[in-house]
């Protein structure tokens, strides 16, 4: 067998470590798991160093197959950026596009406009994946994440997308026995449906008086306290729609209830951090016409709602 790297080889080890087991790859590349096994082992015979530590339940990169990794991902997005010089606005968007989004975002808005997109882009074959946090765009799992405020990865290219903004709601019939209250110190009384997501604080919700300017200058924070606490946001919201509490929650994620009088928002005069909509993706996708196309079909939708 002839040494050296395959060119062939740079794409199967990347999908092979995004899929991140030999098992799931064979059902990405539509081949059998012996198949992927076989062609990882010849991978590393010709290069004469193991690439992956192999157990019986999870894989991991030995040394050389980060280094491996790392320029096999930054050679393929050269390529892609090479079609995209050599092609430009006449592309036509096809391959395979990984997205995530959160749960309750994108059962309710993401997965239809995916359905819209591909409708008018067949070419593009995608694949959503819904989770509570976003994941790190270091682990390369996805390649367009739409997320709720600025990511805090400056190695990540940020795209606005809508802005968004997180607002007190309760149900009529929650307002009727306990009262509404009036400024941020009275949620200490009340009953506050908690959400375990994202890096935040658990249970630390913070406002500022609408007078106040200032951005992200809060001025009120107030530990909450409730006996209903879970980290899926759309079960949250049919807690306050049950009238189980008081919630915190991303406005795009409670309007139709307030439009319906299903939820009530509560103190108007208070500002939360914002929780703007943004599609997140790596640097080396800059040039793809498929990611581009996403997220300007996704700006043209969201921003109409």
């Amino acid at each position: 067998m002839a040494k050296g790297i395959n060119p062939a080889d740079l794409g199967f080890f990347s999908a092979l470590i995004a899929s991140g087991s030999l098992s799931a790859a064979a059902r990405e590349l539509g081949v059998t798991t012996a198949a992927v096994s076989k062609h990882l082992s010849q991978m590393e015979t010709r290069l004469g160093t193991p690439l992956v530590n192999r157990t019986t339940r999870r894989m991991s990169l030995t040394h050389e197959g980060e280094i491996y990794l790392e320029h096999a991902r930054k050679i393929l997005g050269d390529i892609d950026d090479l079609e995209h010089v050599l092609w430009g606005s006449s592309e036509t968007p096809r391959g395979l596009l990984r997205v995530n989004a959160t749960l309750g975002f994108g059962r309710s808005h993401i997965a239809p406009l995916i359905s819209r997109y591909v409708k008018e882009y067949p070419l593009v074959d995608i694949q959503l994946q819904l989770s509570v946090n976003p994941p790190s765009i270091a682990d390369d799992v996805y390649d367009v994440c739409f997320r709720f405020g600025h990511p805090p990865d400056s190695r990540a290219i940020a795209r606005l997308i809508a802005p968004n903004k997180r607002i007190l709601v309760a149900s009529p019939s929650y307002i009727k026995q306990y009262g509404e209250p009036k400024v941020p110190s009275d949620l200490i009384k009340h009953n506050c449906i908690g959400i375990r997501q994202g890096d935040e604080g658990f249970g630390l919700w913070r406002f500022s008086s609408s007078k106040n300017k200032v951005r992200n200058s809060f001025s009120d924070s107030v530990k909450v306290r409730g006996n209903l606490t879970t980290n899926d946001g759309g079960i949250a919201v049919n807690w306050a729609l049950d009238g189980r509490g008081i919630l915190l929650r991303a406005q795009w994620d409670v309007e139709q209830h307030i439009q319906s009088g299903r939820l009530i928002p509560l103190m108007k005069n208070f500002d939360t951090p914002d929780a703007d909509i943004y599609a997140v993706y790596a640097q080396r996708h800059k040039g793809s016409a498929r990611v581009k196309s996403l997220i300007e079909f996704a700006v043209s939708t969201i921003t109409k709602k």
